[in-house]
């Protein structure tokens, strides 16, 4: 069980039993060696009552009923597994002793976890993964460590940095083995890491090499009677092209030519190099791209082709625990800690003394305050992001500042506040960028002016470039039987408000303003990155580069992950390995959830939103794209020039 489902568990069962605000029923022994606990406070006693010499034995005020240890025995109960399920951990098993670790990878593997009130979150944290193998590979009892990997959902720049933490792992003299019922490419390259795979018997691994899927809803705009009407800077500027063109461009083909050419490079590097097996060989694995388990086997992919249980007892052969991918802490004082944050009695965890700050910047960048604290955790807010990188500036504990970016862009004026953000906060201090899938656009726009930027070999970067519309329903208003009639004083009165197409000369006021944003932009990484203008022209024009090429070009700095940016940044700030870290944003509190609650609408009507169903129902992932392109295509309503990238789905 996880931090999260266990604080949710115990919250739960503390309305469920009307528990007071702050339990007070603690053991003797646990207040002594913690006297600091904030639960450890009684309630306040009236002298002279006559029930305070039956609260001084019991402070709970239940009548001698522990209820913060039938809680914690409740919430340890729910944790084992019942008679008929399989068992945490093999009957020699003792922690003190030399054995194996058993823990399950499988789901989203994701930069920040998203929350909701309905059910927690959508992944597990790669940070989260990959601290938790550094961690066991410092257990000196743990000899090694089987991942259970089922249904991994990860992109091929987060594979690279999990791959590193797991061949960290085989470095320190730990064993580590795999095993999977099914794998295709980006999973397969984790497992590929391992000393040893296994695969189920009827199990198959996919390695079909990189593909990219570009989405165009112009086609469903039509039959809408909805015109997307826009324009670009940069020839490769090709944001809007789902909405206005039925077909890529060959500037669009160009650019995912070079993405999928750099893709298939480390898959074949990745394979050839983990498998002990030649370039061209694999290449022509790729080529069958399907391989039953014992196909598999013959083809050198996988060691073992067996169930799960008989692979872990034949590699094993001694004591194993199941160990958790996101461990929860035993110690209940940790677990009341993180109620006391959720319901904001605590402040967010942050480590005592100097230290380096890690922000993240996930999403679509928007104007405005967004949807708060939760929302950035998968939205860049321009008020909310700029408040807090005003804070850490201010904060003189925080050294140094590592800024995660993993954003396709969004609203230029929300990038050029950040922007600005960025460089009052590296006036006192150094900001180093780390680039996970996707910095491109707005999300290269706001990482311009860093000390250093470190991207992935394949991160999608640069898009520098703009693009302006607007979404003119008249079409489909029509069909509903609503006809508009703009009318105003001033020769463009009706231009933003018109729901019809702009006329030639409105494209052409539009056109200056998209100009001078631009010239804006190239001069903001020009400037950040000590060229000059001229130099920023040629390699900017809306073009998307890999992180290789975007280091050839001097985009980035350096190929490297999170934990290379973080070294750079305790660098710059002459802080050791040992400074903590402070991440942004904190834990979600009750406060941010109730903030987030809102009302989901179908954007043009139950026309659109039955045919998003269907594709639901057909590929969930192309529904997910589609509903993001609309959602994009109704933010220019309020935002017209945006500094945004659109990506095709890639698999």
């Amino acid at each position: 069980m996880n931090g999260h489902m266990r604080a949710r568990l115990v919250l739960a069962l503390s309305v469920l039993v009307g528990c007071p605000s702050q339990p007070s029923h603690l053991d003797k022994v646990e207040a002594k060696a913690k006297p600091n606990d904030p639960w450890s406070t009684s309630p306040s006693k009236v002298p002279g009552d006559q029930g305070d010499k039956a609260a001084s034995s019991d402070d709970s005020g239940l009548g001698g009923f522990d209820l913060k240890g039938a809680l914690t025995k409740i919430a340890e109960a729910i944790e084992k597994p019942g008679p008929y399920e399989s068992p945490e951990k093999s009957s020699d098993f003792d922690e003190a002793k030399p054995h194996w670790g058993v823990m399950k990878l499988s789901g989203g593997i994701v930069e920040r976890e998203a929350f909701s009130l309905t059910g927690g979150g959508r992944g597990t944290e790669l940070r989260t993964a990959i601290d938790r193998l550094r961690g066991l590979a410092k257990d000196d009892k743990l000899t090694g460590l089987l991942l259970r990997i089922e249904g991994v959902e990860i992109s091929l720049p987060d594979v690279v940095e999990l791959r590193a933490a797991m061949h960290d792992f085989r470095a320190a003299g730990k064993q580590l083995a795999c095993h999977t019922e099914d794998a295709s490419n980006a999973t397969y390259l984790v497992l590929a890491a391992c000393g040893q795979i296994g695969i189920a018997p009827l199990g198959q691994i996919a390695i079909t090499g990189p593909a990219a899927m570009p989405i165009h809803v112009k086609p469903l705009l039509d039959k809408l009677g909805v015109t997307a009407d826009f324009l670009h800077v940069g020839a490769y500027k090709g944001a809007a092209e789902p909405l206005t063109r039925e077909a890529p461009s060959k500037e669009m083909q160009e650019t995912l030519g070079a993405i999928l050419d750099r893709r298939y490079d480390t898959m074949v590097e990745v394979i050839s190099t983990d498998r002990k097996l030649d370039a061209t060989v694999v290449k022509g694995l790729i080529d069958q791209a399907l391989f039953p388990s014992e196909q598999a086997k013959t083809a050198k992919l996988v060691d073992e082709v067996t169930s799960f249980e008989t692979f872990r007892d034949k590699l094993v052969a001694g004591p194993w625990t199941k160990l958790d991918a996101e461990p929860d802490g035993k110690d209940q004082l940790q677990t009341m800690l993180k109620l006391a944050r959720f319901v904001g009695a605590m402040p967010p965890e942050k480590p005592l003394g100097d230290h380096v700050a890690v922000v993240y910047a996930i999403g679509d960048i928007v104007d405005g305050g967004g949807d708060g604290v939760l929302g950035a955790r998968q939205q860049i807010a321009s008020h909310t992001l700029v408040s807090a990188l005003r804070s850490i500036s201010a904060d003189d504990s925080v050294k140094a500042v590592v800024l995660r970016i993993d954003s396709g862009g969004g609203s230029a004026q929300a990038s050029e506040l950040i922007w600005q953000a960025v460089t009052e906060l590296k006036a006192k201090k150094p900001v180093v960028v780390s680039m996970s899938d996707v910095a491109a656009s707005g999300g290269y726009y706001i990482a311009s002016n860093a000390n250093r930027i470190f991207a992935e070999a394949d991160t999608l970067t640069g898009s520098i470039g703009v693009v302006g519309g607007k979404i003119a329903p008249g079409g489909a208003l029509a069909k509903l039987g609503v006809n508009t009639f703009p009318i105003g004083r001033g020769k463009r009165a009706t231009m933003m408000a018109s729901l019809t197409p702009w006329t030639d000369e409105e494209k052409a006021v539009i056109q200056n303003s998209m100009e001078e944003v631009y010239k804006v932009f190239v001069g903001r990484v020009a400037s950040g990155r000590n060229k000059k203008f001229e130099d920023i022209q040629p390699i900017a024009q809306g073009r998307v580069w890999t992180g290789v090429r975007a280091k050839e070009l001097g985009l980035v700095d350096e190929i490297g992950g999170l934990d290379a940016a973080l070294g750079e940044a305790r660098k710059l700030a002459k802080l050791d390995d040992k400074a903590g870290l402070e991440v942004y944003p904190p834990a979600p509190t009750l406060r941010d959830f109730l903030a987030s609650v809102g009302g989901v609408h179908a954007p043009f009507g139950l026309q659109i939103e039955s045919a998003v169903a269907a594709l639901g129902a057909m590929d969930p992932a192309v529904a997910a794209e589609v509903t993001r392109l609309v959602r994009l295509a109704l933010s220019f309503r309020a935002t017209t020039i945006q500094a945004v990238t659109i990506l095709p789905v890639l698999r």
